[in-house]
């Protein structure tokens, strides 16, 4: 079974950065998607990507966070660096995993938990 567990979440000060964690087991395919996503707590808000990383380690990045964050996958564990937080960061960030050829669609399987960040001015 695929498993994969996030960390490193907590409250951070506008302008502050943090390093989430989610560390995975199970995953057999090599061409295999791993990424972020994001969903904020007001009501009516949708989940959204953040930074994913292909199989051979090629990032890709939403434009709300270009240039504020790297995503690595290293040793079984997928990172995500943020710098520069910002109020619009707020939300609980999941972790997920799936081949690359369904990432887009239907979406990856695969999912964390959740960490939550906050982000105070």
């Amino acid at each position: 079974d695929v498993q994969l567990a996030e960390s490193g979440g907590g409250s951070v000060e506008a302008g502050g950065s943090l390093t989430l964690s989610c560390t995975a087991s199970g995953l057999a395919s090599r061409d295999v998607c791993m990424g972020w996503f994001r969903q904020r707590a007001t009501p009516g808000s949708q989940r959204g990507w953040v930074a994913r990383v292909t199989g051979d380690g090629s990032p890709r990045y939403n434009d709300p966070v270009k240039g504020r964050a790297t995503i690595s996958y290293v040793k079984n564990t997928l990172y995500l660096h943020l710098t520069n937080l910002e109020d619009v960061d707020t939300a609980t960030y999941r972790c997920a995993a799936d081949d690359c050829g369904t990432w887009r669609f239907p979406g990856p399987r695969y999912w964390g938990q959740g960490t939550q960040v906050g982000v105070s001015a």
